[in-house]
């Protein structure tokens, strides 16, 4: 044997020992997460106008799904944790005071309405202008949501025919529910002096037929895919309904944080912590009778399988292939509805608790309210055997000829020509939520918090935590400079900038910094009398945020 045949089994092995060592991303990511620091953030120049000081700051990503991002999933989850149990079981009433219009709100709201003016000058014989302007308004509106302004202003398109009334006597199929003036208060009964109990609610669908327990149909052939479907994209509007009826069944107003998670069958269900007690009856006479009917036109036949609706940049329309025909408006189809497209209904399993705020059953039930909030849907949805596989696969070619909304090219396939229809809708074709296999029809709002339910934003209870660690640093002499925003111009660094440090070494600062925050907090809460109370560790990390 040769001296080179000797030396190719050790290199061959040093090779392989060398595939085997963990990749030095591997490394940064895995000891970010460890220390709670973001391992996508993404770079912002900051410039100081009275220094000239230039430095570049990693902002956190802010994402919600630990796949993506870990350090700060977990962040927003102990975010939402602590929203919901400050207001879960409040003794007095949140204050709620709005804000008055500032000057730049009337500044931007008035260039609006001339803005407006000029549009509804022009849009008749000028669509390029109007289309400009269109995108102008829909700029002025984005900073006004800025600003921070809540509601909805007119719409820049005045309608040109009346909305059609629907009848709002109950269906004769849904029992009567008593109405109560709602007042406005939100804080539950107090019992025996000292005892104030709360709600944990738990909502379904309908059934759809016999399921095994992976959530798959006894028979597929059976199961009802098309009402299943229908029931998922209108789910939220069954739940808004809901509140509405427990409200004016109650006589007050009731407050909620609730998630919307899927079944093992992949029907949406909801968890609700509702404030104040209500009896079980009432929770179940409120169900049964809660109902949505969908004045949309019938989508029960598709009309346009293999040759589609073309658009026509003469009328602006789609028209039919053969006949060339216009297909009807959206309006048109409305009006011409007598009777409601679904009608969509919970299912008879209705779960109530009494819960006692500060207690352990408490936060178990808030960590099962957020169970899910760091997985994307299709995390939860993920089937693992091949029953269910074909279930979802079922389910999704249901939804992906079932409308979402009045502007879902899905209508097209039905003769119906959506709203906002243009050249570059493609009939049949919708990138709505509802249409996606990840999702299979589960609502966009994965978590649903009432207005007054703790009085405050998220920014509101981010700041508070931010306010903790600061007041238990400067306890112990640390004081964190916190410079004036107005002398601070942000600025997002453009892709390829040579001037921006790598993004390793960006983390890698930022593992750094984590590390001495959280020695100093950990000095606090040494220094400190009692125990350091319902802080999250990754306080100290967003006092630099």
């Amino acid at each position: 044997m040769t001296d080179q045949q000797q030396t190719q089994p050790a290199a061959a092995g040093t090779r392989a020992e060398r595939m085997r060592t963990p990749l030095a991303a591997d490394v940064i990511r895995a000891t970010a997460e460890k220390h709670g620091v973001c391992v996508r953030p993404f770079t912002m120049e900051v410039g100081d106008t009275e220094t000239g000081e230039l430095r570049y700051v990693p902002v956190p990503c802010g994402s919600t799904v630990e796949s993506v991002c870990l350090p700060c999933a977990r962040k927003a989850k102990a975010l939402r944790q602590a929203q919901c149990r400050e207001g879960w079981h409040m003794t007095e009433e949140p204050v709620l005071t709005a804000e008055p219009p500032s000057e730049d709100h009337k500044e931007l709201l008035t260039y609006r309405a001339d803005l407006v003016a000029a549009y509804r000058e022009v849009v008749e014989h000028d669509q390029a202008e109007a289309e400009e302007l269109r995108e102008e308004v829909a700029g002025v509106d984005a900073e006004l949501r800025q600003l921070g302004m809540r509601g909805r202003l007119p719409a820049l398109d005045v309608p040109t025919k009346r909305a059609v009334k629907r009848s709002t006597r109950r269906r004769q199929d849904a029992p009567n529910l008593p109405r109560r003036k709602v007042a406005k208060t939100t804080v539950g009964r107090e019992f025996a002096g000292k005892f104030r109990p709360s709600m944990f609610v738990t909502l379904t669908c309908d059934t759809y037929g016999p399921v095994r327990g992976d959530g798959s149909p006894v028979d597929p052939a059976r199961y009802d895919y098309r009402r299943a479907a229908r029931d998922a994209v209108h789910f939220s509007a069954l739940v808004d309904r809901w509140w509405q009826n427990l409200r004016r069944v109650v006589g007050w107003d009731a407050q909620y944080f609730a998630t919307v998670e899927p079944q093992k069958r992949t029907a949406p269900h909801l968890h609700a912590a509702i404030r104040g007690a209500i009896p079980h009856d009432v929770i179940r006479q409120v169900t049964e009778a809660t109902y949505h009917q969908v004045w949309w036109p019938s989508h029960d036949q598709i009309v346009y399988g293999e040759r589609l609706p073309v658009w026509d940049p003469d009328t602006r329309a789609f028209l039919d292939p053969d006949t060339r025909e216009p297909l009807t408006t959206w309006d048109d189809a409305v009006e011409e509805v007598e009777d409601p497209a679904h009608v969509v209904t919970f299912g008879r399993q209705v779960h109530s608790k009494g819960i006692l705020g500060g207690t352990e059953e408490a936060g178990r039930h808030i960590g099962y309210l957020t169970k899910y909030l760091t997985k994307s849907t299709g995390e939860v949805v993920e089937a693992d055997t091949a029953r269910l596989r074909d279930h979802h696969d079922r389910l999704h070619a249901e939804l992906s000829v079932t409308p979402c909304s009045p502007r879902c090219a899905v209508w097209l396939l039905y003769g119906v020509q959506p709203k906002g229809a243009s050249s570059k809708t493609t009939p049949g074709h919708c990138k709505g939520r509802a249409h996606r296999r990840t999702t299979l029809g589960l609502p966009g709002r994965r978590v649903l918090v009432s207005r007054k339910w703790s009085g405050k934003t998220l920014d509101d209870h981010k700041a508070d935590r931010k306010a903790f660690v600061a007041q238990a640093l400067a306890a112990i002499g640390i004081e964190k400079p916190q410079p004036d925003p107005a002398r601070l111009i942000w600025r997002k660094v453009e892709p390829g900038d040579p001037q921006v440090p790598p993004r390793p070494h960006l983390v890698m600062r930022a593992i750094a910094e984590r590390i001495t925050w959280k020695a100093e907090y950990d000095r606090a809460l040494l220094a400190a009398a009692g125990p350091p109370g319902d802080v999250p560790e990754t306080s100290a990390t967003q006092l630099a945020a």
